[in-house]
């Protein structure tokens, strides 16, 4: 009977430690968004699994690893967000496959992309011809961002989290100066942008403090 109580509790704890986890990490579900929740998806699940019915890990040692390893994760999530670099090295970086039309054939074979799946991606989005793309970029999570040619007046974010998507910015034929010039007419550094959308010509901010 004990052995059960043990396992009932440590189960509990599992369960509250994951909930927790999710609303910790603002997210409403277990679906991974990039490698870092792949990760802990498959850490987690090993960790609850792995030690509820192992006698010897009591429930204080598996409520510890619990601890850490919410800790850990909240860390790296904490640096990802605020340091580019960790950023690059967890996520990775957006890699652009066909640039005004042309397909850049090394990008491609550098993520391991054959011809047929990238017409695969296109097709599923519409696109039947490479010439009509202005820009099509694949994502960390392995999803296909497509820009077609007359796009422009649809938003595009230029800024996620203060930093900037070189990509995007060279796609709207704009450059750091004249992104440093926008921020200054609104006031507001880099670092203080949440979020910078690009539409018609204007640089639309949603900001972590509005400037006085």
């Amino acid at each position: 009977m004990k052995e059960y109580l043990e396992i009932g509790i440590k189960l509990s704890i599992g369960l509250i430690s994951l909930i927790f986890q999710m609303n910790l990490l603002g997210k409403s579900n277990l679906a991974p968004t990039s490698s870092l929740d792949q990760l802990q998806n498959f850490v987690l699940g090993g960790i609850i699994g792995g030690m509820i019915y192992n006698s010897q890990i009591s429930v204080l040692q598996f409520f510890l690893v619990l601890i850490i390893w919410t800790f850990l994760v909240t860390l790296i999530k904490y640096l990802k967000e605020n340091v580019g670099f960790v950023k690059k090295l967890i996520d990775g970086q957006p890699v652009t496959l066909i640039r005004n039309g042309e397909v850049l054939v090394e990008n491609c074979a550098k993520k391991g992309i054959s011809a047929s799946d990238l017409m695969f991606k296109l097709r599923a989005s519409n696109v039947y011809d490479t010439r009509q793309v202005k820009r099509a970029i694949q994502e960390q999570n392995g999803q296909l961002t497509i820009i077609l040619y007359g796009e422009e007046l649809v938003r595009y974010p230029l800024i996620t989290n203060g930093f900037v998507d070189e990509d995007m910015l060279e796609t709207f034929e704009k450059d750091r100066e004249w992104l440093d010039k926008e921020l200054e007419k609104k006031n507001t550094e880099l670092s203080n942008v949440y979020l910078g959308e690009y539409n018609n010509g204007n640089l639309y901010l949603s900001l972590y403090n509005q400037p006085k």
